[in-house]
């Protein structure tokens, strides 16, 4: 990336936020908590009070919850909302946001669209096939749940899950589809996500890997050998891109996977704009490379280093370890750090077991932490990885031990 122009924002400026979800709106509120006096605008598309997301796929999902509404008093803190407006481009030269409802001009402008899910091609007007991303979506498969019906779940991701868990919570009889030879595929080591394989099962539902669907129809999803399997309704979780698309002919530099490219500052290519959260991507000094983080601790983290870099003279740095959790069948899986340059694997506890974790090292030091049901091995492993300390690969292995007795 070029060098890029260090944005700054006098208390007179005009603060405009695209994306009302979490990374929006806790840019909107870090500017206040950092004092900013200037204007602040928060724009979504939705037409809903800005919400959070994990609850969707949990208590919205079973009808425990009516929404996730954020606990922000907007009106307190001066934050102007403009919501159900769509935005459709950008004129950086002219710091103007082009909406359905016409222009709106900015002095510093933070994008926060996030991500939206990746669709299976040809079902777009099937009935009974549906996605997990926004409030509507979970209000559209609540009474699905409720009535219990015959569920199909394509992918074996996080989402797919997180969904299957709440079916069968709700009494549904649930079949996973997966195309890889494993759940998690692209986001775990094969070794580490085998023994998540037996969770379906143990919870009643059937998991089929090696699993590409042909097409479907209603009624059924239909597998590439052939197979039909009856589905009153199927839920694609095959995951997520980022929600970037109204950014073409921007100028605004996108990544390899349509994500908005920032720097350390999270800034982008063009002056005054900055990007946060599930649509961006960062260089992280800590692990040498640049990294696409679609996860809530990133939407949370990310704006507070916008907001310093927005009102100050020195330019903050975004490096933070990344974190994310997961409930799936009845389990509590936490992750931290990013373990693709490990040289090292070292297991704690049985992984056919209630708890365990894994600890990924670089030079015997900890670069990624997966706990299942071992959260003080997360707590202690995230402040490992922030410290950089040399460990001892044999104490680690010993699940009798606290994670932090390895400090060499």
């Amino acid at each position: 990336m070029s060098e890029q122009t260090q944005n700054q924002a006098p208390a007179g400026r005009r603060v405009v936020i695209v994306g009302a979800g979490m990374a929006g709106v806790q840019t909107a509120v870090a500017l206040r908590e950092q004092g900013f006096t200037g204007a602040v605008t928060l724009i979504g598309a939705e037409p809903h009070q800005p919400y959070d997301r994990p609850p969707l796929s949990k208590a919205v999902l079973l009808g425990k919850a009516e929404g996730s509404a954020f606990d922000v008093d907007f009106e307190a803190l001066d934050i102007t909302l403009e919501l159900g407006r769509e935005v459709t481009g950008v004129r950086p030269a002219e710091h103007a946001l082009d909406t359905a409802t016409g222009p709106a001009l900015y002095d510093v402008l933070v994008l926060a669209t996030g991500a939206e899910p990746v669709t299976l091609p040809g079902t777009e007007d099937i009935p009974g096939v549906h996605l997990l991303r926004t409030l509507d979506d979970a209000e559209r498969l609540r009474p699905v749940l409720a009535a219990q019906h015959d569920i199909v779940v394509v992918g074996a991701g996080w989402i797919g899950a997180e969904f299957a868990t709440a079916a069968r919570e709700a009494g549904c009889a649930v079949t996973v589809v997966e195309a890889a030879e494993r759940p998690l595929a692209g986001a775990l080591p094969a070794e580490v996500a085998a023994p998540m394989a037996a969770w379906y099962a143990d919870a009643g539902a059937e998991l089929r890997t090696n699993a590409r669907v042909e097409h479907i129809e209603p009624g059924a999803v239909v597998l590439d050998d052939g197979t039909r399997v009856p589905a009153g309704a199927v839920v694609v979780g095959i995951g997520a891109r980022p929600a970037t698309g109204w950014l073409t002919g921007s100028g605004i530099e996108l990544g390899v996977h349509r994500e908005v490219v920032a720097d350390q500052h999270l800034r982008t290519s063009e002056p005054d704009v900055y990007a946060v959260g599930d649509c961006s991507s960062f260089p992280s000094g800590r692990y040498g490379e640049r990294l696409m983080v679609h996860h809530w601790d990133n939407a949370l983290q990310g704006p507070r280093t916008v907001a310093a870099n927005i009102i100050g003279e020195t330019p903050a740095t975004y490096d933070p370890v990344p974190y994310f959790w997961s409930e799936q069948f009845g389990r509590f899986v936490q992750y931290a750090g990013h373990h693709a340059g490990a040289d090292a694997t070292v297991w704690r506890g049985d992984p056919e077991g209630a708890s365990w974790s894994v600890c990924w090292l670089r030079e015997n030091r900890l670069v990624g932490v997966l706990a299942v049901g071992r959260p003080r091995d997360l707590a202690q492993g995230r402040k490992l990885i922030e410290s950089g300390a040399v460990l001892d690969p044999e104490v680690i292995a010993d699940a009798a031990r606290p994670l932090k007795a390895a400090v060499a």
